[in-house]
């Protein structure tokens, strides 16, 4: 099976895709991820939710309510990032805006003069890096080769940087079966205690939420949707009650089921 995911070659979410499919294409868009998903161009995508320390990614929580996909799998990878250069002298640190963020500690103390680039992603840096010896790149360390030396190690801010992606299909491939769904919300409503009705759907029937993001919905200010994860297959009769919970108070707007999966950790 092939998988669409953000690209070049080398990058975490190359390493998340490797673990779900035979085959990887790559594209410079997350939401372009998403939508060749939606159109059936391809069977499967694999896109970054969310980072353990810089929290969601908000183009995929975007992309999610704009397309109808399922999620059929969650992969956890651990973030290892390393510096990169052809030598110890540069002036420039080029990666993703996550990496930087990640590795804000480490930069500050050992390279506060140097200028950071945000780029589309960590293998993009490498790629700068190759080509410019003014560069560094923040990266997995085993995107090292002849042409960049690793200059140090796990970088990262905190040693438990981990991120996760979803592994998404087309809607008609959505799952009820596996230990955690997500849902989108769109209660389309705006009165005090609405968010408070939709937690106590599951919290009534003692299910675990394991997130809950509210975005914009891009049609009013003061409007949004709403992401939530819990701890519950689809197929469960007292998850699929509270998602019917769900849907009655959202009946002014949408729920979309993503569906029910379980997790895979690739190191």
């Amino acid at each position: 099976m092939e998988a669409i995911t953000l690209g070049p070659a080398g990058t975490y979410s190359h390493r998340a895709a490797r673990a779900a499919a035979d085959e990887v294409t790559f594209s410079e868009s997350v939401t372009a991820i998403v939508e060749a998903v939606a159109d059936g161009e391809y069977r499967r995508g694999v896109v970054p939710i969310e980072n353990s320390i810089e929290g969601s990614v908000t183009e995929t929580l975007d992309a999610l309510s704009d397309y109808d996909v399922g999620v059929v799998e969650e992969v956890v990878t651990p973030i290892r990032h390393a510096l990169l250069a052809q030598s110890e002298s540069f002036d420039v640190v080029a990666s993703h805006s996550q990496a930087l963020a990640q590795c804000r500690t480490f930069l500050e103390a050992e390279y506060p003069d140097v200028t950071l680039e945000a780029v589309a992603s960590t293998a993009r840096g490498v790629e700068h890096a190759r080509e410019d010896g003014s560069v560094a790149a923040i990266a997995h360390p085993d995107n090292a080769d002849e042409d960049l030396q690793i200059l140090a190690e796990d970088i990262q801010d905190r040693s438990s940087n981990a991120t996760r992606f979803f592994v998404i299909s087309p809607a008609e491939e959505r799952s009820t079966a596996g230990g955690k769904s997500t849902i989108v919300v769109n209660p389309n409503a705006n009165y005090p205690g609405l968010l408070l009705e939709l937690l106590e759907a599951f919290a009534n029937r003692d299910i675990n939420l394991s997130r809950v993001e509210s975005r914009p919905t891009g049609d009013r200010l003061g409007d949004y949707l709403f992401h939530i994860d819990f701890e519950a297959g689809l197929y469960e009769d007292h998850a699929a009650a509270a998602v019917e919970e769900v849907e009655d108070i959202a009946a002014n707007g949408w729920v979309r089921r993503l569906g029910s999966y379980d997790t895979r950790h690739v190191v």
